[in-house]
């Protein structure tokens, strides 16, 4: 069971149950005047507890988490950060929040980053090009200047209603400055809008899920500022399970012979993209359209094309295979 989440509500509940305290006489009940007992105190406690569990990531069905993601999901849930995601292309880092969402039936907003995203594109928009037009036309009202503010992602996730998720993917293809032009915003949950001397203040504080592909390093302000988790790349059990999420009736004996040729594929030296888990399960689903037979995945690798998306790659690959007495190089050649 994972305790901390459950912990940290607890103290909570004890704070909010115990909501004044007399002079001379311990805890009263703020509506009704009556003095609280322990029962009283861990009654609420208790409640708070199971509402926290229900709470709790523990994966989804058409996702596969580990242990050690599932704890740190809730330790950011508890504490209130940002989550930084990172991990090899295709290990789901961004599934991942679309996967939290459904788990914790929670609305998903998805912020995606762009090398042209500014962070202010997040907070808010002034279309001043439309408020111009509208102006010129003078067939509009122009005054209200509220009308011409649209809300960007991480806008509409402070003013919604009820508790969020918020996905901002790939932070690091926008350019240097922008996790540390965010740093207020995400840690004091608020934003000035100046064209309006308006200050809007996050409703419910977003679950806050940020992947990053390693492309630029992020600032050490910003990551202290949030919890990080690097998502190992799944080991052969594991991708097992993962494909049978994918296609729960598929043949398990051809599963097992196509992640026994993924990995070898994947240890072949000087490969400049290795395979990864989109490419063996989009494998997996063309083996199956072919009609290919175990035996024959065994010997040769049909399709290859989708697993190696580099020429340089293939080529490669392909004379490893003759040196190794395959023969069946050409037909690999064709095939992609």
């Amino acid at each position: 069971m994972f305790l901390f989440p459950i912990l940290f509500l607890s103290q909570s509940a004890e704070k909010a149950r115990i909501t004044a305290v007399t002079g001379a006489g311990g805890s009263v009940d703020k509506g009704t005047g009556n003095p609280y007992t322990i029962r009283d105190i861990f009654h609420d406690t208790k409640e708070a507890v199971m509402a926290q569990a229900a709470q709790n990531y523990k994966g989804s069905d058409d996702y596969i988490a580990s242990k050690a993601l599932m704890e740190i999901v809730n330790v950011a849930i508890a504490l209130g950060k940002p989550l930084v995601i990172k991990g090899e292309p295709g290990t789901g880092k961004t599934l991942l929040a679309f996967s939290i969402a459904r788990a914790l039936e929670k609305k998903l907003y998805t912020w995606n980053i762009k090398s042209t995203t500014k962070a202010k594109d997040g907070l808010y928009v002034y279309d001043t090009v439309q408020r111009l037009n509208d102006a010129r036309f003078k067939d509009k009202d122009i005054s209200d200047i509220r009308k011409y503010i649209k809300q960007g992602k991480l806008g509409q996730a402070f003013m919604a209603d009820e508790k969020v998720v918020l996905l901002i993917d790939e932070i690091d293809k926008a350019d240097i400055e922008f996790p540390n032009d965010l740093l207020n915003e995400l840690d004091q949950m608020s934003f000035h809008i100046p064209e309006l001397d308006e200050e809007v203040s996050a409703k419910h504080r977003p679950i806050v899920i940020i992947t990053s592909n390693s492309e630029k390093e992020l600032p050490d302000a910003f990551l202290r500022r949030c919890i990080f988790h690097y998502i190992e790349f799944p080991d052969g059990e594991m991708m097992e399970r993962i494909v049978k999420v994918h296609y729960p009736d598929i043949e398990m004996k051809l599963v097992k012979e196509a992640i026994k040729k993924f990995y070898w594929i994947r240890e072949v030296d000087g490969l400049r993209k290795k395979p990864s888990t989109s490419e063996l399960l989009d494998w997996i689903k063309a083996l199956t359209l072919g009609g290919i037979h175990t035996e024959k995945i065994a010997a040769e690798i049909p399709f290859i094309g989708t697993l190696l998306k580099n020429e340089q790659d293939t080529e490669r690959f392909i004379k490893i295979q003759s040196g190794q007495g395959g023969g069946g190089g050409f037909g690999f050649k064709r095939r992609y």
